[in-house]
């Protein structure tokens, strides 16, 4: 447990979480396209477009997926647990999510939406997390017992994942009746 409920990482523990993430997920930094996705997710994870709040002029439905993702990771971690907070090339921090975020306590320190830059939520022990990718345009939920608890709402906030576990996830066409060719002259 942690004295203060969000604590900056100090300099030696940032360089090895971010060493640890660079090199457990293979984290590849790039507002390139074709060396998206920037880290390699885990089997157990699933990535959505942020685009379905493009037109979320009032941020309600941003705001409850930032409010599922938070209860989420909450609920993962226990009543007593630690996450790490990486906002990437910034200042992270650990904090206890039991004691941020409600009335008289401070503000989670990073929103799981990547307003920028990359933003992660990690378990102390890596094992699940979420990673905002803000070039992609993305959300990616890794561990079971995260998706467990929160894959079902961010899809309904979100829509149809783009990929699980690192594969893309085939588009649904129009089932429109099929319609056979014409060819001239026939």
């Amino acid at each position: 447990m942690i004295e203060d409920p969000v604590v900056v990482l100090p300099e030696a523990d940032y360089r090895s979480v971010w060493d640890r993430f660079y090199e457990d997920f293979s984290f590849r930094p790039s507002t390139n396209p074709i060396k998206w996705p920037a880290i390699q997710e885990p089997v157990a994870s699933v990535t959505w477009s942020l685009a379905a709040l493009d037109d979320d002029s009032s941020y309600e439905r941003l705001d409850h997926l930032v409010a599922v993702v938070e209860q989420g990771l909450s609920s993962c971690v226990g009543p007593s647990g630690t996450l790490f907070a990486l906002d990437w090339q910034h200042t992270s921090y650990r904090f206890a999510p039991q004691e941020v975020g409600g009335p008289g306590q401070p503000a989670w320190p990073l929103s799981p939406y990547p307003d920028g830059d990359y933003c992660i939520f990690l378990a102390e022990d890596f094992h699940f997390g979420s990673f905002g990718h803000p070039w992609e345009g993305s959300l990616c939920l890794f561990g079971e017992e995260l998706l467990d608890v929160a894959a079902t709402e961010v899809g309904k906030v979100l829509g149809p994942p783009i990929r699980r576990s690192g594969r893309a996830v085939a588009v649904a066409h129009s089932r429109e009746p099929f319609a056979e060719p014409t060819w001239p002259g026939c």
